[in-house]
């Protein structure tokens, strides 16, 4: 499946102004160095839209730019409990399959559901609403946790801001983790939380002199991934028992330390695979990995296909990046 080049998303009523803010974010124009994509906004009617905060917007395209799009996405409305409206269904239906990627996140999740797209496959939505989700739809298999769910194909998110991560996911995907960092540092953004990271903490972490002292060995640990870093050793310089740190640090990230550092260090991989010629061994050694055969066996394990191949294909899909 080629890259996408061209966007559309569906705006229906009482649509998440969040959500439309997000795609234009991370699919709208960036600065001169960054590409960019056709973005359209569509609806069933073009005209005014009323939105979830009651703030109208306008949308020009109808429903012809789903026919048109190699991303597909359903944004999430107020009016979710109603099912969508059969030329809706119908377009979702007909962009699937004629293999354009189809996404939705929050309970835009319902509508590809309506569709028949998620039928046999693991998707996710707002937490708040899974129980609904996985009740209307039994033939789903809801995951109401992750923040967001890939099935290849279809891609779900989970509510409110976790819009994000799941878009900048389908531009590390498709295009690579150079570009996808590229523009989350551009909108001020976490350049990656895995999917499979928690939707929300049951534990607010308190505010106190400890979260300083957390902040900083997470911050200082970013800067050391070319070493060990054994949980023992950011314990101390956070000035913690390890069990109270473990605590701590699973309370501000939904993760484990062990979790968070190989993600790191596989993102940073990504990057130096992506952006330099280095040979796989010296990066290995870089993000802090024994050999280039270590590094191989997580790659693959993680990112389903091994560093080399990783390269070859983000070296051919950003010499054909999109165009602004």
């Amino acid at each position: 499946m080629p890259a996408f080049r061209t966007v559309a998303a569906h705006v229906p009523p009482g649509a998440g102004l969040l959500a439309v803010g997000i795609v234009g974010e991370v699919f709208g124009p960036h600065g001169a160095d960054l590409p960019g994509f056709d973005l359209a906004l569509c609806t069933e009617r073009p005209g005014q839209v009323r939105t979830d905060v009651g703030i109208p917007i306008a949308v020009e395209h109808g429903l012809e730019r789903l026919a048109e799009a190699d991303l597909v996405i359903a944004l999430p409305g107020a009016d979710f409990r109603t099912p969508a409206q059969a030329p809706v269904r119908d377009a979702l239906r007909a962009a699937h399959a004629r293999g354009a990627t189809v996404a939705a996140h929050c309970v835009g999740t319902f509508a590809l559901a309506e569709a028949g797209l998620l039928d046999g496959l693991r998707a996710t939505t707002h937490w708040r609403f899974a129980g609904l989700l996985a009740e209307r739809h039994p033939e789903v298999d809801v995951d109401a946790g992750a923040l967001y769910v890939d099935e290849g194909q279809v891609i779900t998110g989970a509510g409110a801001a976790a819009g994000f991560d799941l878009c900048l996911h389908l531009l590390r995907r498709e295009f690579g983790a150079t570009l996808a960092n590229a523009v989350a540092r551009d909108i001020v953004l976490p350049s990656h939380r895995d999917g499979g990271q928690a939707q929300y903490l049951a534990a607010p972490v308190p505010e106190d002199g400890e979260d300083e002292r957390l902040a900083e060995v997470l911050a200082w640990a970013r800067t050391q991934l070319h070493r060990p870093l054994p949980v023992a050793e950011l314990a101390r310089r956070a000035v913690m028992s390890r069990r109270t740190f473990a605590r701590r640090f699973t309370a501000a990230t939904g993760t484990t330390p062990h979790t968070w550092l190989r993600d790191l260090r596989l993102a940073r991989a990504e990057e130096l695979l992506e952006s330099t010629d280095l040979p796989v061994e010296e990066i290995a050694h870089q993000v802090g990995y024994s050999s280039a055969a270590v590094l191989r066996e997580q790659f693959v394990r993680r990112r389903g296909v091994p560093p080399r191949s990783y390269r070859r294909s983000f070296s051919a899909t950003l010499a054909t990046s999109p165009p602004r």
